[in-house]
């Protein structure tokens, strides 16, 4: 028993070691210029995303659309197309997943530390970077002359849920969860929180930030919410064909009264977004 003991308390021990030396290349990289840079790149590449979202929504809306998808595949084909367009694609892969390696980073710095909610603020980071891992992933796809259809990937997923034993409720779950997060950003964007994430200067440019952060996160959330709504709605009628990921949850606002006004609004307002994190990248904190 007391070797057991020993053992047990060598392995506590090596542990901890390992955890404090995490939380030392965590606080080293922190601090690291160049990786804070390549951080900044990677809200700059995603807010170049968002942009490009927003005017293939707009083109929709106006009925310019083609087939063009209003999503990250959509945007990334855009950008394979043009001239130079692989280089722009690398450099969207190494932004991103040092964006997804700055939110793992900050999970491991906050071990420790008095937080107002450890717990969520740690999932919340979790989540984020694996988001900008997969964005970084598919743009990787793009970049060696693949391709992948994001709206295909959801209706896959969603049949394989559904073909799961209780794969209905999860389904709805993975919908709700959804709609929770579009109701937070147009929270965020109602309340201006998004303005404690940066350092602005005042005047003008500190007005015009908060101005496309406002719109930037309302129209976010709406898009948002509409793809949880559709994955619900996959899971009650029993039908993966409807959950159809953003570009879908963007085409059906255009067949809603109003909707190409509503869906140019939305595309408007996901174009500020991506100015917001242009603006984030450059007066964003890193701490």
């Amino acid at each position: 028993m007391a070797e057991i003991a020993d053992a047990a308390d060598r392995a506590g021990d090596a542990a901890s070691d390992a955890a404090d030396r995490a939380g030392d290349a965590a606080d080293e990289a922190t601090t690291s210029r160049p990786f804070r840079a390549a951080a900044r790149s990677g809200f700059a590449v995603n807010g170049l995303l968002h942009v490009l979202i927003g005017i293939l929504a707009i083109r929709i809306a106006t009925g310019n659309g083609g087939s063009g998808q209003a999503d990250q595949s959509g945007a990334l084909r855009q950008i394979a197309s043009v001239p130079a367009g692989v280089v722009v694609l690398w450099v969207l892969v190494v932004g991103l997943v040092a964006l997804a390696g700055w939110h793992v980073v900050q999970i491991v710095h906050s071990r420790g530390q008095e937080l107002d909610h450890p717990f969520w603020h740690r999932v919340t980071l979790a989540s984020k970077a694996v988001v900008f891992l997969a964005i970084g992933l598919t743009a990787f796809t793009f970049a060696r002359g693949g391709s992948t259809d994001s709206t295909k990937s959801s209706k896959t997923l969603s049949a394989r849920i559904l073909a799961a034993p209780g794969g209905e409720l999860l389904l709805i779950v993975i919908g709700l969860a959804i709609v929770g997060v579009g109701v937070y950003f147009v929270v965020r964007g109602v309340t201006a929180k998004f303005r404690k994430e940066l350092d602005l200067p005042g005047g003008t440019i500190g007005s015009a930030v908060t101005v496309l952060g406002f719109v930037g996160f309302i129209a976010k959330g709406v898009a948002l919410a509409v793809v949880g709504i559709l994955f619900v709605v996959a899971a009650w009628t029993f039908d993966p064909q409807k959950a159809t990921g953003l570009d879908g949850a963007l085409q059906s606002l255009a067949g809603l009264p109003f909707g190409r006004v509503i869906l140019f609004v939305v595309g408007a307002g996901v174009v500020c977004y991506g100015l917001y994190l242009g603006a984030r990248a450059r007066w964003g904190k890193l701490e």
